[in-house]
């Protein structure tokens, strides 16, 4: 029996472990979820182990646990893949949009629901099971592999960035596999080769020093929530340009191989307008959709607060305000940067009797990873055997800020081979994974290592 035949024969079992995997409520960003967290990093340990990997650790943070793993039976002369992944998931919040309960694993539709179904916990499961049918078939691994799975990923991988730099020697390895980004399409399988970063900031509006009536007060006094306004309006204009001086001073642009890539994708406008539900999309003037979401920045208001908002009517004159931004950047832009032009443009705009402050919450710099590797060959032919379909490389808009730190610090080639979809309510209620697509990544997870395993390190 080879490994593909044993992932066929015990696909039912594996599914019931995933299960299993998902009810745990491992929401990192949840205080009161620290136990479920930690106990979440203990099953995945054991299910590692149970596996056959022989070194297997739970390794404490300041915050919450990273598993790690190894199997270096493979010896010297063969490659070595470190694996990333994490076992975090979001928060479930608005609850009452869920079908059914987030941590209860159900299987409709050809589907698994449940949170951290695509993101990240089915795409890593797979990647086990993989390993762990070419042990069980063969004996043994056909490379080097490391297991890198943490847990503090949806909060912005706080302690990983210390625990890769003090332990880089171990960490040591010739390509870094990473499945955390989508397919392009059902059936179609993509490698990611670009993802932007971020910037995302807040801006605290305050005028008078309480509340006031507006009919007291009203044209007097400046209202910072028209403030605040005034302030949004000036940051686009209404062909979607970005306003802030020098924001696209460093922006690298697509070359024309590139949007003829993109551009043959086929990709198609109503798919997104459907999905979402809008009767037209809005983006930078100049530039197609796929060229918008994966190759070109942004700058968006995710979050406003300010004065009443219940039932009724309250005719009051806020006294604060507040807003959170958010800019997704593309190569070679820098969080650092652009967080300082938006301060500097932002403190411009403030009118006569308000104070604005403006914080920097959170950021990651953009990267782009190689395309021409050996592991990124290897990636492509375990896909196109799996799915019988050409391989296309894309971009992604989202960020994961640890292919930058291993880019920084490790120096290996990073392979983005995801397998979920942009569809699957990732971050959202009804969170769900592709059972076709958690049995392909299986295939061509077994596909890759046995690959890339044939490669003189």
């Amino acid at each position: 029996m080879n490994a593909l035949d044993f992932l066929a024969n015990r696909y039912n079992d594996s599914l019931q472990e995933l299960t299993t995997f998902l009810a745990i409520p491992s929401v990192s960003t949840d205080v009161a979820s620290a136990n479920d967290v930690s106990r979440c990093a203990v099953w995945l340990a054991d299910h590692i182990r149970h596996t056959g990997f022989p070194d297997v650790r739970i390794i404490e943070t300041a915050g919450h646990p990273i598993v790690y793993a190894e199997d270096l039976s493979a010896g010297p002369e063969k490659p070595t893949v470190l694996f990333y992944g994490h076992y975090d998931v979001q928060p479930v919040d608005p609850l009452h949009l869920w079908t059914n309960p987030p941590f209860e694993p159900t299987i409709r539709d050809g589907k698994v629901f449940a949170r951290g179904a695509t993101d990240d916990k089915g795409q890593v499961f797979l990647h086990i099971k993989a390993l762990e049918a070419l042990r069980a078939t063969t004996g043994s691994l056909p490379l080097n592999v490391k297991l890198l799975i943490e847990g503090e990923e949806e909060i912005g991988s706080p302690n990983l960035a210390p625990f890769v730099e003090n332990n880089a020697t171990m960490l040591q390895c010739d390509a870094i596999v990473v499945s955390d980004t989508p397919m392009m399409a059902p059936g179609i399988p993509s490698l990611v080769y670009g993802l932007r970063g971020l910037a995302y900031l807040q801006i605290d509006v305050t005028g008078p020093n309480r509340d006031l009536h507006s009919g007291s007060y009203g044209g007097a006094v400046n209202n910072p929530l028209n403030a605040l306004a005034h302030i949004i309006a000036q940051l686009k204009d209404e062909h979607g340009r970005i306003r802030i001086p020098g924001f696209y001073d460093d922006v690298l642009e697509l070359s024309l191989v590139e949007r003829e890539e993109l551009a043959a994708l086929g990709y198609d406008d109503t798919v997104l307008m459907n999905d979402v539900g809008t009767t037209s999309l809005f983006g930078e003037q100049g530039y197609t959709t796929p060229e918008r979401l994966w190759a070109r920045p942004t700058l968006d208001v995710n979050g406003l607060l300010g004065g009443f908002t219940g039932e009724g009517a309250k005719t009051v004159l806020p006294s604060k305000a507040m807003a959170k931004i958010s800019m997704r950047l593309v190569p070679h832009q820098r969080t650092a940067d652009i967080a300082a032009k938006f301060q500097a443009y932002v403190e411009t705009l403030v009118p006569p009797g308000i104070t604005v402050t403006v914080r920097d919450l959170h950021g990651a710099d953009p990267v782009l990873v190689p395309r021409d590797t050996p592991a990124m060959h290897a990636a492509v032919r375990a896909l196109e055997a799996t799915f019988g379909q050409t391989c296309r490389f894309t971009r992604e808009g989202g960020s994961i800020p640890v292919v930058l730190l291993f880019d920084t610090v490790l120096k290996s080639p990073t392979v983005l081979m995801g397998f979920g979809l942009n569809n699957e309510n990732a971050h959202s209620p009804d969170e769900h994974f592709s059972l076709e697509n958690f049995r392909h990544g299986m295939d061509a997870a077994v596909r890759f290592y046995q690959d890339f395993g044939t490669i003189t390190p």
